[in-house]
C-alpha cells in the first residue's frame, strides 16, 4: 500500500536495496488487500494497488490467516530474508525476532533496518 500512501516505488526501491531480490507473500496478506480494496476511499484505492503488486510476487501458504502473524511465520521460515512494511507495531515484532525490515525512510525512500 506504500505506492499510494507514501509515494514509494517499492520494486524499484527493492531493486536498489536488494541484490537479485525475489518478492514473496503470504497468501494471508492478498486475502487482507482483496478485503480492503473492495471497500472505498484512499485505504481501499491503496489496498487495490498493493493486491496489484502482490501479483508481482511469489504467492505462498502459512498456517496463519491474520495477515501480520502470517508476515511473522514466513519471515522466521525465510532466515535471510527482508520484511518490507512500515507498519510499526509489525515491525516491532519483527526487530524483535532479529528479522531485518525495510520501511519508509525520508518522503519516499526504503531504507533497511539494522537486526
Amino acid at each position: 500500500m506504500m505506492p499510494v500512501e507514501c509515494g514509494v516505488r517499492v520494486f524499484e526501491e527493492l531493486d536498489r536495496l536488494v541484490t537479485d531480490p525475489d518478492p514473496v507473500v503470504p497468501r494471508a496478506v492478498v486475502a487482507e488487500l482483496e478485503n480492503l480494496s473492495e471497500g472505498a476511499g484512499e485505504e481501499a484505492t491503496a489496498a487495490s494497488v498493493g493486491r496489484d503488486l502482490a501479483e508481482r510476487c511469489r504467492v505462498v501458504e502459512t498456517h496463519e490467516r491474520y495477515a501480520d502473524d502470517a508476515v511473522v511465520e514466513l519471515a522466521r521460515r525465510e532466515f535471510d530474508g527482508y520484511v518490507v512494511t512500515n507498519d510499526a507495531p509489525l515491525r516491532e515484532r519483527l526487530a524483535e525476532r532479529g528479522v531485518r525490515v525495510i520501511c519508509l525512510r525520508g518522503a519516499n525512500t526504503l531504507a533497511v533496518t539494522e537486526r
